[in-house]
């Protein structure tokens, strides 16, 4: 090689060199104007303070967008109106570096805190979205037309619709604190994570002084029944469904496992807790397949069907460490960020039976009254393999109940 091409230096990213930055972000910063924006933008690369892009995976097809000539490429939202339907926070929990890590606090608030700067031309954007919606549930009818559940004109309506505050969440990674979460160096996780995409984000071992990551995975989608302040208050009791996604189950039907059934359950327990004056709220997860992926998942359900012998329980997570090279990818280390920035301290009736989810909430710090386990007749007949495997595994703890499902029913169907 010549001395002219080893002087020749390339650049093969979007940022500046690193240096003292026009928007620095203070994570854990108590005031949003000290804490500073997060800044995404590929219009002003000056600007731009976090690795990644606004909108992660879906920056793709804003590309695809531009590169099909149907879209401007230095387009920017008009923020006009589109502020929260409801004020959420500020919470304690917000000013903590440690207690969330994985998304922006003040997501929902860049059009109103940093209303100067983007009307002078910064471009930043919302990663948090906050509106209200009606559910609408096929087992929601069901369960009113069984009287389990009626209709209050406010949660519940006559038509079976549930009125919802509904939150859209992108991640946000505060990397030094993701590598907390999981027992490694920051140095480490930044190498891994450059790895294992190809290299697509350079700037995670060129760029250091860059500590916020928007990684191009889903975010999570928060429902909450009833009212959004009851979360944050002490007096108020809170009902809770931490599902992870399952389109097959989700959206149609699939009956090989608990998904929708266990998500539908949750959301009716919710609405009841609200109708009883606290706070139900559901938190969707984006991490299908156990967040290996929904090809890994069918390539495992093929895996297990074909084995001699059929499906088993006793060989349930084995096929899928065989296909994917681990059983779960979910983990569940960040799941509580998005309840402590919601500002809540205590779940009084948690649905979900799983040992994971729970150990990462109340080890965050927040207190668990009651499991609520699914009903044995909302299992599905092909999904027993799976429930009898996770209770072998320990994901699944029917034994910790605190309280019989009869007693629950009981209790519950005394309030109408």
């Amino acid at each position: 090689m010549s001395s002219s091409n080893r002087s020749t230096h390339i650049r093969l990213t979007s940022h500046p060199e690193p240096g003292a930055a026009r928007w620095p972000i203070r994570w854990g910063a108590a005031d949003p104007r000290e804490r500073g924006p997060i800044i995404g933008t590929v219009t002003n690369p000056a600007d731009r303070n976090v690795i990644g892009a606004n909108g992660g995976a879906y920056s793709l097809y804003r590309a695809l967008a531009i590169a099909g000539r149907a879209m401007n490429p230095l387009a920017r939202p008009d923020l006009t109106n589109t502020h929260p339907v409801v004020a959420i926070g500020p919470h304690p929990q917000w000013a903590d570096p440690d207690t969330i890590v994985s998304l922006d606090p003040w997501g929902h608030m860049p059009g109103e805190v940093f209303r100067e700067a983007i009307t002078s031309g910064t471009d930043i954007r919302p990663t948090i979205a906050v509106t209200k919606a009606r559910l609408s549930l096929p087992e929601i009818l069901a369960a009113m037309g069984a009287h389990r559940l009626a209709a209050d004109g406010t949660v519940l309506h006559t038509t079976g619709d549930i009125s919802v505050t509904k939150i859209a969440v992108d991640p946000v990674w505060y990397l030094p604190g993701v590598a907390a979460r999981f027992g490694t160096s920051e140095t480490a996780l930044r190498r891994t994570l450059f790895e294992q995409t190809g290299g697509m984000f350079p700037e995670l071992v060129t760029r250091p002084d860059l500590q916020v990551f928007l990684p191009p995975i889903g975010g999570c989608t928060v429902y909450v029944m009833g009212d959004v302040a009851g979360l944050s208050d002490p007096r108020r009791r809170i009902a809770c469904r931490v599902h992870d996604e399952c389109n097959g189950s989700d959206v149609f039907g699939s009956d090989i496992c608990t998904c929708r059934p266990y998500l539908t359950h949750g959301i009716e327990e919710c609405v009841r807790e609200a109708q009883a004056g606290g706070t139900g709220v559901i938190v969707y997860n984006r991490k299908e397949g156990r967040a290996l992926g929904e090809v890994t998942k069918f390539l495992v359900y093929n895996a297990r069907k074909r084995q001699e012998g059929g499906d088993s329980a006793a060989t349930y997570f084995e096929r899928t460490e065989c296909v994917a090279g681990v059983q779960d990818a979910r983990f569940q280390q960040l799941m509580p960020d998005v309840l402590h920035w919601l500002g809540i301290r205590r779940i009084d009736r948690l649905m979900s039976m799983s040992n994971m989810k729970y150990d990462a909430i109340t080890g965050s710090g927040i207190e668990v009254g009651e499991r609520v386990p699914i009903p044995p007749e909302l299992i599905p007949p092909d999904a027993s393999v799976e429930m009898e495997a996770k209770k072998a595994a320990g994901y699944y703890a029917p034994d910790g109940v605190t309280e019989s499902l009869d007693a629950v029913k009981g209790r519950d169907l005394e309030r109408f």
